[in-house]
This record gives C-alpha cells, structure tokens and sequence, in this order.
C-alpha cells in the first residue's frame, strides 16, 4: 500500500507545542496543524497570542490554522502567519461547534453567501502570495471542510470546492461528516474519493474516523488517490498512533506510560500560560486515560486534580494500583 502522509488535526485546547512535542517523541509526523487561530485576536495581539504562535518542536512541518468571521481581519492576519516558519496557513472551514459557528466562523463559511467566501480566500490567498521567503516561495493556503449543512450534495461540495480552488486554495481536508453529524455517524470517505477524482492536481486528505493501523488501510483503501491521512481525537489518547500506523512487521517499541503523562504535564507548564494549565491538562486527560484498565476512575481522578502538583501525584497512585499499565509495548497487529 502507498504510503500517505501522516497529519496532525488541529484541535481546540490540544494541538499546541506541549502536545506537538508528546506526538514527536515517537517519530512526530508530516505535518503539524495547530489549534484555530483566531483572526481578531491575533490581530490585537493580546497576552496569549504568544503561546498560538509557539511553532516547536518541528517549525518546518507546522501549518497555522486560522479562524475568524470577517473577511479582513481573516487576510490581515494572515499577513502575519505569512511571516512565520512552517508549511502554510490552513482556513477552518469545518468546526461546526455552536461557539464558533454562530460567530459566522468554522463551516458558517461554507453557508455564507459565495460571493463573502470567495472575497475571504481570495484576500488570505493576497496575503501569502505577497510574502514570499529567501527562495521565492510563499505559504501553501489549504481548507479543511465538512460536506456543509443538512441538504448538501455531491453537485454542491464540488461547487463549493472548485470555487475554492479557482481562488487559489491548494490542498484541502475532507472530514466527511455534514455540520450536525456527531463522531457516532462513521464518515463517509467515499465523498473523499469523490474529490480525488473531481480534482486530481490538488492533494485532497482524508479526516475522520482513523484510529489504528486497520483503520487507516480501510480508509486508504476507501480513497486511494488521497494524499494523506488527518489523525485528531485518537492521537491524542494515542500519541504514538503515527507510529503505529508506520510500525514495522518485526518491530516492537517499549513505552512508558507513566512518564508520557507526567511529561506531558511538564511541557504544558513550559508551553501555556498558567491560566491554562488546567483546562489544557483536562482535554488531554480526557482522551489519554482512555488506555488504562480502569480507564473512568482514572479519568475522573485526573479531571478533578486541584492543580499539577495533584495531577502528578494522581499519576503515581495510579500507576503504584496498576503497576501492569505503566509500559506497554507496541507492535505491528
């Protein structure tokens, strides 16, 4: 089977450096999205902006992700990402949360008025194409997307998309699910295929519903023509899930899963402002506990941590009780 290039998705509160680094300790993968960046915010460059401009620990595979509801503010900042390092900027097109959704941000953008979408691509798209590096190249603009609202259709995604291509989007993500669809609805990665054929110069990526190494041969097999794979909730309750995918018949890798968490929790502090640690250690939590034998307890007693100084300690009583799900080896199924 063709390799495809193995991508981290963006995701709220999570695909910060502090994560970046957890997923790189076993081998990282191609491509880094960030969590959203929001236009406005980044535009008045407030106390936090620091930490979502944080491109380590691999600056070259990073892709900033923006988000924002007016088309201006979505070019100017994206004047400033231009002039970061990495591969390109990424427009949210797909997080159909109701907080940002009803903002006019997210899948809003593929609802809007087309002549409003296309206005905002075409002043992001300026904005790269006018800054280019020490060799002449500027910024890869890419989407990632939904199939769009309830009533959508084949004739109108490829609408949508060859819209987004005419105005110079360069590669886009397909997280085949409508805007109200939850995870409990498997995605339709037929629709990926769908866009490999409608567009064959532009990488389209597969996002949605890839866990393991089975799943990610099912999916490559779905879409053959994709050019990667997107990875978000279960990298983060298994970081080493590119790994996995990647991992050899005959080879085995030891991992200590005591110290990832505590690690982790050391990175949070050197990479978020401390007004975030614990919500950044809850999401994080909130998916990795799901690994252990008693997977509930554990997470509920990480969730309810007073401070990172109990979450630690809350890590060593679990692991003193179940000394058995501390290392767990890793090998090819």
């Amino acid at each position: 089977m063709e390799r495809k290039k193995l991508i981290l998705a963006p995701m709220a509160t999570l695909s910060h450096e502090a994560f970046r680094r957890c997923v790189a300790k076993f081998g990282g993968c191609d491509e880094y999205f960030t969590e959203m960046i929001n236009a406005g915010s980044l535009l008045n460059m407030g106390p936090w902006e620091k930490f979502y401009l944080m491109a380590g620990p691999e600056p070259e595979k990073i892709v900033w992700q923006l988000t924002g509801s007016e088309a201006e503010k979505m070019g100017n900042a994206a004047k400033i990402l231009a002039e970061r390092e990495g591969i390109g900027v990424d427009l949210n097109m797909g997080c159909s949360a109701p907080q940002i959704s009803k903002t006019g941000a997210g899948i809003s953008w593929m609802l809007k008025e087309r002549s409003e979408t296309e206005k905002m691509v075409r002043l992001v798209k300026k904005a790269l194409d006018e800054n280019k590096d020490s060799d002449g190249k500027t910024k890869r603009l890419s989407v990632k997307m939904r199939l769009g609202d309830e009533n959508f259709s084949r004739e109108k995604l490829f609408d949508f998309c060859s819209m987004l291509v005419d105005c110079g989007v360069e590669m886009m993500t397909l997280h085949p699910r409508t805007k109200k669809e939850k995870y409990r609805e498997h995605s339709r990665w037929e629709f990926v295929a769908d866009l490999t054929e409608k567009f064959p110069n532009i990488p389209i990526i597969l996002n949605g519903d890839v866990k393991d190494f089975s799943s990610y041969e099912a999916a490559v097999k779905s879409a053959p023509k994709c050019f990667g794979v997107m990875i978000a909730r279960m990298a983060a309750q298994k970081p080493w899930i590119f790994r996995e995918i990647l991992l050899g018949d005959d080879e085995k890798i030891e991992i200590d899963r005591e110290k990832l968490a505590e690690d982790f929790i050391s990175d949070v502090e050197e990479c978020q402002p401390k007004e975030f640690w614990k919500t950044r250690l809850q999401r994080f939590f909130a998916y990795y506990c799901l690994n252990f034998s008693f997977s509930h307890y554990f997470q509920s007693q990480m969730m309810n941590s007073k401070d990172n100084t109990d979450a630690r300690a809350k890590i060593r009583e679990y692991f003193e009780k179940c000394p058995d799900d501390r290392m767990m080896v890793l090998k090819k199924n």
